[in-house]
């Protein structure tokens, strides 16, 4: 049974059965604690938690989902992986325990033929938690399981919670038993790879609070609506139904993998940890694809960190498998077909797609070949010091900063005759983990409870007038301060108010929040923001200038219109600067994100490579075309399907609801679905200026304008500098490149001069210098401030020959120290240069030169025969050096 036609199977059961078939939601969530959907209940979680009223009494879905935090085990086990589907039946306040266990068991064990996945009862098992008497007495009820088949388990396997206070409750897991070939008999209680769970059910069924761990908390009581939220593991159920050992072997992940072992000349299942390589690239890859597909692009932060994690996890395996060339074109080529069916946009975007992973792959083929230079010169290094071991903290620089994988460190390594101090390695990655984790929870405290905004969500969404009109007239549903709910707030007091209808636009779709004033009878709020901190509630972050404000009161909410109209030329500007990009680049330049306010838009976009001036002009010229032909601005609202047919560009990664508000800017030209505000006709927009552009990742670029009279006035102010030039440099401004080009030069040929006669002038000082060599214990020191410098690179080459000059001779016995300071363009530099007598005696330049930035406010460092350092205080220059002399005198005390 193929993995489409089982998910195909489930929908239907449960449609036939009452439910809502909703869409799967995006990988990347607005659920601020998380990067991505990583459990198929995080689209329901404002449903479950009861702070938005669910559409429908009970639902059924297939949501892609991402994980790493197992990552290591993929391809160890038969079901760990990075990308997975989960199958999902939700009931809100509708059936509970019995209705989830009926349906799951039927669904299971009814025959194929009749719309059911035929497992056979006898290989199924079922756990409950401990103390949950009603879903185990359920379970022998409803099925004829045997008790034994029932295994009662504790709260670390059968309790569902967030680690928050919230709703939490006991969950029934089922369990197929792959039979003894597998492991040992027992059960899931055995806690053996035999048994495999396939569904959870959970039952959500009390409020905690007190919350001291995941499984410590105290239970306030039962909720007033019980929720059901199951998950089934789709690729689970798919490599039992398809007769597989795992789920890399199943349809939808064995043609990466198959391509992989061809591309490797190797044979799957000759090797363990071949075996192992195959599947961690079979399931990165279409981890990969599928992130892609949502938007996310590799970068190194958030999410896109963990989608170039993935990759680069890929190229490492394929590496292991000696394969170095590159590999993603027949790899990714091979998932989007196996993909294709479930999920069209793989295919229809595939051009976008395999150009950023084509990218990054080529990228980090560049890091690995700059990585293993430097793992060469530190093998170099280890031997040449008889060294039989290559240090952790150098592993761990190569893996931190170069992103050298570990393994391929080890087998590099290894095959030198060298090994790797791997126990430092692994306590510098558990700090740095510790640290992550540290950041996280630091993140997840600061989080808003949204649970306050429960009740006034309840009242129904809050209508937004602001497309029309710009005061509205409403009524004060609720406020907060402090971030809980209050009765009034005071003048001085900042607070959040809720209204029922409200003109003032919250921040959204790249649109940043109106400015405005709230007013009613004896109070006026100035707005600070305006957002959305659950779905379809739009609150006010507000500081009350005059009187006092309650609840129930009438208020009326006033847009800064000046305001508004530059943040709509800006949002209409950056609908026309995306066409024109299209129009220019072609249809791979996707949106990628946007920021608009008042005179400003900032556009990112799907791209490789610095756009050339002639494009970016070419860019602008059509761009403010469209504002000359003064095109009609037209929004309809429509079915979301509708709209994708009609041609409109949707931003990946955005949540679209089942109808969708379309904005049309010169028809079918600019078709975007937006819920942003826009101006009534592109003329409106006044003037485009593109200001910037550059890379905001591997495969992503940026574009800025100033729109409106913020464009004006920044062309007003280079026109003046136009003038100011041709006025002083007596030049005509069409001349004007040519003539600064020509000044340039031969200022760097006047720089290049002075540089000579200085460095003749610094070298006529050898003498003097070599001279001037005293003794401080076992070393001679020469110590002495230059004055001004051309470079660092003019008093490294003069320390070097002074050092050679003082240890010429009998002197050279005991040792030479050259130290030599100077302010090079206002700063101070020291450098520091030991010959091989002084470091003997343990004088180090790189421990010196260290010292004597510190003086200078400062850092320094470098090799033990020659280093440098340098600061900010140039008038410590001579106290820095006095500490070199006196570091000196305490290493011959």
């Amino acid at each position: 049974m193929k993995t489409a036609e089982i998910a195909q199977r489930y929908l239907d059961y449960f449609a036939r059965n009452g439910h809502t078939i909703v869409p799967s939601a995006s990988l990347v969530t607005d659920d601020p604690a998380l990067l991505f959907t990583v459990a198929g209940m995080v689209p329901f979680i404002p449903y479950l938690s009861g702070d938005v009223p669910a559409p429908y009494p009970r639902a059924a879905d297939n949501q892609k989902c991402i994980r790493t935090n197992d990552i290591e085990e993929v391809g160890k086990t038969p079901r760990h992986g990075t990308f997975f589907q989960m199958l999902g039946n939700w009931s809100f306040g509708d059936y509970f325990k019995e209705g989830a266990i009926r349906f799951a068991w039927e669904l299971l064990t009814s025959p194929e033929a009749d719309g059911g996945l035929g497992f056979d009862p006898k290989d199924l098992w079922v756990t409950v938690y401990e103390e949950d008497d009603e879903a185990y007495d359920l379970w022998l009820r409803l099925t004829d399981l045997p008790e034994e088949r029932v295994q009662r388990l504790g709260k670390d396997t059968n309790y569902w919670s967030t680690g928050l206070p919230g709703p939490a409750g006991p969950c029934s897991e089922i369990f197929f038993d792959r039979g003894p070939a597998y492991g040992p008999d027992g059960g899931p209680a055995t806690d053996h790879d035999r048994y495999v769970e396939i569904w959870n059910l959970v039952f959500m069924q009390y409020e905690i609070t007190n919350v001291r761990s995941k499984y410590d908390f105290d239970v306030v009581g039962e909720l007033p609506n019980k929720n059901i939220d199951t998950g089934m593991g789709l690729e689970r159920i798919a490599f039992i139904k398809q007769g597989v050992d795992n789920m890399y072997e199943t349809d939808q992940v064995r043609p990466v993998l198959d391509a992989a072992v061809v591309l490797s000349g190797k044979t799957y299942g000759a090797n363990h940890d071949d075996d192992v390589r195959f599947r961690v690239v079979a399931d990165h890859v279409r981890s990969s694809l599928m992130l892609l597909s949502d938007g996310v692009t590799p970068s190194n932060e958030g999410r896109g960190y963990i989608l170039r994690r993935l990759m680069r996890r890929a190229i490492r395996a394929m590496r292991l498998l000696g394969v170095e060339q590159p590999t993603f074109a027949r790899l990714f080529a091979a998932s989007r077909d196996a993909m294709k069916d479930a999920y069209p946009v793989v295919a229809d975007d595939y051009e976008r797609l395999s150009a950023y992973a084509l990218a990054e792959e080529a990228t980090f083929l560049r890091t690995l070949a700059a990585g293993s230079e430097n793992l060469d010169a530190s093998i170099a290094r280890a031997k040449a010091t008889g060294a039989t071991q290559l240090g952790g903290a150098e592993a761990f620089l190569l893996h931190d900063t170069y992103g050298f994988p570990i393994d391929l460190t080890l087998e590099i390594v290894e095959e030198a005759g060298l090994s790797v101090d791997r126990a430092a390695f692994d306590t510098l990655m558990q700090e740095q983990r510790a640290r992550a984790k540290a950041d996280a929870r630091s993140r997840k405290r600061q989080l808003a409870d949204t649970s306050v905004y429960r009740d006034f969500r309840a009242h129904g969404e809050t209508v937004f007038t602001g497309y029309s009109d710009l005061e509205t007239a409403s009524t004060v549903l609720g406020l907060l301060v402090d971030g809980l709910p209050a009765q009034r707030a005071t003048q001085g007091q900042i607070a959040e108010i809720i209204l029922v209808e409200t003109a003032l636009y919250a921040e959204s779709g790249g649109q940043v929040a109106d400015k405005g004033v709230i007013v009613g009878p004896g109070f006026e709020l100035e707005v600070l923001d305006v957002q959305k901190p659950v779905p379809g509630l739009v609150s006010h972050t507000v500081e009350v200038t005059s009187g006092e404000v309650g609840v129930g009161q009438p208020a009326t909410s006033v847009v800064d219109a000046v305001n508004r109209r530059a943040a709509q030329q800006a949002h209409s500007a950056t609908h026309l600067v995306h066409a024109a990009l299209r129009d220019t680049l072609g249809k791979t330049a996707t949106q990628a994100g946007s920021l608009n306010r008042a005179g400003y838009m900032r556009f990112d976009f799907s791209w490789g490579q610095t756009l050339s001036d002639a494009t970016k002009t070419e860019i602008e010229e059509i761009a403010n075309g469209a504002v000359r032909d003064n095109l009609q601005v037209t929004t309809r609202v429509l079915p979301l399907a509708e709209a994708k047919q009609l041609g409109a560009m949707a931003l990946f990664g955005e949540k679209y609801g089942d109808t969708v508000r379309m904005v049309d800017i010169g028809g079918p030209w600019s078709r975007e679905l937006c819920a942003g505000t826009h101006v009534s006709s592109s003329a409106e927009i006044g003037l485009i200026n593109l200001v910037g552009e550059s890379s905001v990742g591997a495969s992503t670029r940026r574009v800025e304008a100033l729109v409106g009279a913020d464009a004006f006035r920044e062309l007003a102010a280079e026109r003046a500098i136009v003038s100011q030039l041709t006025s002083s440099l007596k030049t005509p401004k069409d001349q004007l490149p040519a003539r600064i080009a020509e000044l340039a030069a031969s200022l760097k040929a006047a720089e290049k001069r002075i540089a000579q006669f200085e460095a003749k002038a610094l070298e006529s000082r050898l003498p003097e210098l070599a001279g001037s060599a005293q003794a401080a214990g076992a070393f001679r020191v020469v110590a002495q401030a230059l004055g001004t410098a051309a470079s660092a690179d003019d008093v490294r080459a003069l320390a070097l020959q002074v050092r050679e000059r003082v240890g010429a001779g009998a002197v050279v016995a005991l040792g030479a120290l050259i130290t030599l300071g100077a302010e090079v363009n206002g700063r101070p530099v020291v450098i520091v240069a030991t010959d091989d007598a002084a470091r003997a005696a343990g004088a180090k330049a790189g421990a010196l030169a260290k010292a004597a930035a510190s003086v200078l406010g400062g850092g320094g460092g470098g090799r033990d025969d020659v280093a440098q350092g340098g600061g900010t205080d140039a008038a410590a220059l001579p106290a820095a050096l006095a500490a070199v002399a006196g570091e000196l005198e305490r290493a011959t005390a």
